[in-house]
């Protein structure tokens, strides 16, 4: 007999995945080190009009569904109502099956709105009206859903040149206690190509109250937001490397690049390649002296479809995996920071899925320095969230590192839902060890198993950041 949909032991196949679930993951709280959230909306505890605001407001996973299903970008991006965007939401979701998603959504529907029910066309109307009955009775704004997810650290993502005034506000804020604090994504400075890139810098320089004409300029006014950053409690940096270089690089050389692209002339490749390379370096040095973590997100290919580009604009749906080399120019970049004793603790993932024994096998190169876990194989990220790429990702690190020092999930979302993320992990991972233990892999060691969960669920991430010694 078929058991009940996403009943209480979902994903739990085994007495020991389940009592390691219940009894160590699930109690755990929630540290996000990576997201995308608004720190504004956490401040003004932001509420909504609607479950179609709450849930499909800037969610690109489902305006990817909805498009492969025929849905009208009216009822996606457009200007429907709230109800049409659902209803168009309702009708994709039965085509999900096997897909994240579909998982992902009952779970929000059940864990936020106690809706046990699948979501379909059928069943819609009455989903839609219960939901918005609790939404409009209060209860639902941003920092209430934080709140009700037990989480207890949010890392946001943050430019340089950004003022960090919710974050400094939050930080004010007792009667919140989540803490949320910013990370340093400079990738606008490392883009030197990118068209806008000589207004970013001036932008960059009046946040710093440097002006910004020569390259060690910009070294100043970066170091000097980086301070900054620091003291707002920022302890994590992030870049997305879509594509990985390496390129020996004098100061000279990295200098000129710069000037180049400050007065809008294009870099060549190799100008190009010089210039990011010795800024990496520079960057990683300074990360490393303040005992921040750094993370490389690599091999996303963005914006593929240049006509949605210039109708959505970017972060709507339109990236995919990457299939660029890491091996070589990553462990170069890695090694050159390794060999001034200055890297930085450090979070790899790559978004090509055969790229987990690159990565996994990698970390091993550069651990030590008395911090367990130092290099991490970061969690299945973004195209490879889902029940395969979790345990794909679990198993390599199992097989070539130490699976008990991970520091386990993240939401990579702009989504105040995007918490039953964490549960969907913990359950994976506590399915996987429970496997291990009913086959005779490991020990049937309770206060063992259930240890190595709690930490990755929770204890890990808070001993490899550091949170607690933010003020």
């Amino acid at each position: 007999m078929a058991r009940r949909f996403m009943d209480e032991d979902f994903l739990l196949g085994s007495e020991t995945a389940r009592r390691l679930y219940h009894e160590h993951a699930k109690p755990q709280p929630i540290i996000d080190y990576h997201c995308h959230l608004n720190p504004r909306e956490i401040w003004e505890n932001r509420t909504y009009r609607d479950l179609a605001e709450v849930w499909l407001g800037g969610d690109h996973y489902k305006w990817r569904a909805m498009r492969a299903n025929g849905v009208d970008e009216r009822y996606v991006t457009g200007d429907a109502d709230g109800y049409e965007k659902f209803l168009a939401y309702a009708r994709t979701l039965p085509q999900a099956l096997g897909n994240p998603l579909y998982h992902w959504s009952h779970l929000e529907l059940k864990r936020y709105f106690g809706i046990e029910e699948p979501l379909n066309e059928r069943t819609a109307p009455s989903i839609w009206e219960r939901a918005n009955r609790l939404i409009r009775e209060g209860g639902f704004g941003a920092r209430d859903l934080i709140k009700k997810s037990n989480v207890e650290v949010i890392c946001t993502t943050d430019d340089p040149a950004d003022s960090l005034e919710y974050h400094l506000k939050l930080k004010e804020d007792r009667s919140f206690r989540t803490k949320v604090l910013p990370s340093f994504r400079p990738d606008k400075a490392l883009e030197l190509n990118r068209p806008g890139f000589a207004e970013y810098i001036r932008r960059l320089g009046l946040a710093a109250g440097i002006p910004i004409r020569t390259y060690d300029d910009l070294l100043a006014a970066l170091k000097g937001r980086i301070d900054f950053f620091h003291e707002a409690g920022c302890r994590v940096s992030d870049h997305a490397l879509d594509v990985v270089v390496y390129e020996d690089a004098s100061d000279a050389e990295a200098a000129a690049a710069f000037s180049e692209a400050l007065e809008g002339r294009t870099a060549s490749d190799e100008a190009e390649r010089k210039y990011k390379t010795h800024l990496l370096i520079f960057l990683g040095r300074e990360y490393a002296a303040r005992g921040w973590a750094m993370q490389y997100h690599m091999n996303a290919q963005r914006n593929n479809n240049s006509r949605r580009m210039a109708e959505l604009g970017p972060d709507t749906g339109f990236d995919s995996i990457g299939d660029t080399a890491i091996a070589r120019p990553l462990a170069r970049l890695l090694d050159a920071l390794d060999r001034e004793n200055a890297l930085p603790k450090t979070i790899l993932y790559s978004l090509h899925p055969g790229h987990n024994p690159i990565v996994a096998s990698m970390i091993g190169n550069f651990q030590g320095g008395g911090i367990p876990g130092k290099i991490q194989f970061g969690s299945a990220w973004w195209f490879n969230d889902t029940k395969e790429g979790m345990i794909a990702q679990l198993k390599t690190l199992a097989d070539m590192g130490l699976l008990g020092r991970f520091i386990g999930m993240l939401t990579d979302s702009r989504s105040f839902l995007s918490y039953t993320r964490h549960e969907y992990f913990r359950r994976i991972l506590c399915n996987l060890i429970g496997e291990w233990a009913e086959n005779g892999e490991v020990p049937d060691d309770m206060e063992m198993l259930g240890g190595i969960v709690e930490n990755i669920s929770y204890r890990n991430a808070k001993e490899y950041f550091g949170f607690d010694n933010v003020g």
